[in-house]
Order: structure tokens, then sequence, then C-alpha cells
């Protein structure tokens, strides 16, 4: 059986088009990409799986209620604040799973570049430059906490490739990357610009 990130759908394959990033598909990779930790063991990044799939479910709970016209991110969240009358909820979520995906994104992004250190510091290096700021000092606390069960580099990879290639794993994964960095810069403009969110 083929290693699972062999497997789940890439942001790499999330369509875009004109009218903005599908939701259908953005959806299923980032319930794939987060499915993917679940292979490090219980806990070890459950602070930022829970947040992740409590945003996803509130996104697809928005584009379920309102698939026709929700085709794309963009139009999910301009029909939601043109007939929600005050209710934002699936905004508010796609807003806080973009900011968590960029965390995310950017931690294995250090992870990549800095062969040297271990996980726990790349992750806390993207957690102060992006996350930090949006939490309470209680919050930062406990992420401290759980930024520091992180699993070693070389666990992490015998885990996450599953006796699969490292170096696959590692090109699989800077295609995910580079493709979840386009659709987060283009969402955070627009999420920005509009006036729906700052990530």
């Amino acid at each position: 059986m083929a290693p699972y990130f062999e497997t789940a759908k890439s942001f790499a394959d999330v369509p875009v088009t004109a009218d903005g990033v599908e939701t259908a598909t953005f959806l299923l990779a980032s319930t794939d990409f987060v499915n993917m930790f679940d292979l490090l063991g219980g806990g070890v990044f459950s602070f930022v799986q829970n947040d992740l799939r409590s945003n996803i479910a509130g996104v697809r709970h928005r584009f379920e209620a309102a698939a026709a016209e929700s085709p794309t991110l963009e139009k999910l969240v301009t029909n939601e604040w043109a007939a929600s009358g005050g209710n934002h909820h699936g905004t508010e979520c796609l807003v806080r799973l973009v900011r968590g995906l960029w965390f995310t994104c950017e931690a294995l992004r250090n992870m990549q570049e800095d062969r040297n250190a271990e996980l726990h510091t790349c992750f806390k290096r993207s957690y102060d430059a992006n996350l930090k700021h949006h939490h309470s000092f209680v919050i930062r606390s406990v992420v401290s906490v759980a930024i520091r069960a992180v699993p070693h580099r070389r666990d992490f990879y015998a885990r996450i490739t599953q006796g699969g290639s490292h170096e696959k794993f590692d090109s699989e994964l800077t295609k995910w990357l580079a493709g979840l960095e386009v659709l987060v810069l283009r969402l955070k403009a627009f999420l920005d610009q509009g006036g729906y969110g700052r990530v």
C-alpha cells in the first residue's frame, strides 16, 4: 500500500480560476493535509489539528448550505456576506483556517530549509511569526508546551513516510507547500482587501 502522502489530495492540484479557489477541492486538500498528521500518533499535533478540523467543518457547513453559490471560496465569502444578515461564521472559519494552514506551511518550510533544526524549533519560529499575535497569554502558554511535544525530525520522517522514500516525501511536500502558498497569499489578499478578515 502506498504511503498516505502519495495518495492524499495536494494543494498543488487545487484549481484556481478567474472566480477564485475551487471550494470542494480546497476542502478535500485541507482535510487530507490535516489527516496526514494522524500518522504521528495521539495528541502530538492535536492543538493544530483540532483548530484546523473545526474551521474546515465551518467552511464545509457554509459550502453545503449554499453549494450553488459557493463554487469558489471567494464566492462563498461574498455570498455569505450578502445573504447572512450579520452571520459570517463560514468566513470567520475560512480566515482561521487560512491562518492555521499558513502557520503549518511555514513550519514545514522551515523544516525543509533548515535541515539541522529540530521540528519544535521550526514550529516555534512559525508560531512566533504567524499566530502568536492572535492569541492571549494563556493560549500562548498552552501552545508553547504543545510545540515542545513535537517529535524529533527523524521520528517525524519515519512516521510520515510510512516506510516510503524520504526524498520522495520531501519532493511532494515541496509541491504541496508551494501550492498552499499560492492559495494562502491569494486568499489573504482577498480577505484583507474585502474587509472580511485579517489572516
